[in-house]
């Protein structure tokens, strides 16, 4: 077995076993060169390919970090709500937290994604969404006020679709997405576990009941190293 692969197979391992953690900094290239009885030239090689095998994130001037395996699939073409997630895809470690909730009079929803913009008066709630103890998720939802007459931290902290459909009689029927990558706010430093990344993987998306009546819009701001988006795609023949 090459030398580069002793110090690749024992690292690698390390990370999947869980006895090296997300965000835990590696020992430098002269510590495993030490250890191993390797030069740099291999040690530089392993932790090359423990790079491209997003196993580990080396950061100039600070080291080489491991970073977080597990990655919870987002479907982009439904309409899923995050405990509806959280059920299916079998978690058992997750919170929300209620960071605002408050009427916005004679406000619009903060989007260019429509021509032309309604006034009214908005619910602004914004939860950061907690998986395994880091905080990976920070959701900026507006519902127009005349068709959710209310909200309160209990319901947000829930699910507030399940309160929509099964208190309200809510019908809700689809929805508009557009993902994009953006440059970490200060907000988002404050409130997200990014560790050094500083972007941002952004979900926007307007939400309409069945009859077509526009009352949600949504920008759910995730770490990019923790989510991965997916959708099923099907070829149109003639």
């Amino acid at each position: 077995m090459a030398k580069y692969s002793v110090l690749y197979n024992k690292i690698q391992k390390d990370i999947e076993d869980g006895r090296l953690k997300p965000g835990e900094q590696l020992p430098s290239e002269k510590e495993l060169m030490d250890e191993y009885d390797l030069s740099r030239d291999t040690v530089r090689k392993s932790l090359s390919l423990l790079v491209t095998n997003n196993y580990i994130r080396k950061i100039k001037g600070k080291g080489s970090f491991v970073l977080e395996m597990n990655k919870f699939d987002f479907p982009v073409a439904g309409l899923i709500s995050f405990k509806e997630m959280a059920a299916k895809t079998g978690m058992t470690s997750y919170s929300t937290e209620v960071i605002r909730l408050q009427i916005q009079k004679s406000a619009t929803f903060p989007t260019k994604a429509l021509d032309a913009q309604e006034i009214h008066s908005i619910w602004e709630v914004i939860r950061v969404r907690t998986i395994n103890g880091r905080r990976v998720i920070l959701d900026k939802d507006y519902f127009y006020q005349d068709v959710v007459p209310e909200l309160t931290e209990e319901i947000s902290s829930n699910s507030i679709y399940e309160y929509l459909e099964q208190n309200l009689g809510l019908k809700i029927g689809f929805a508009q997405k557009e993902i994009v990558m953006e440059k970490a706010t200060a907000e988002d430093r404050l409130l997200l576990d990014l560790y050094d990344y500083d972007m941002v993987a952004v979900v926007n998306t307007l939400v309409y009941l069945v009859n077509g009546k526009l009352f949600q819009f949504t920008q759910s701001r995730h770490c990019p190293d923790k989510f991965k988006f997916i959708d099923v795609a099907r070829r149109n023949t003639p």
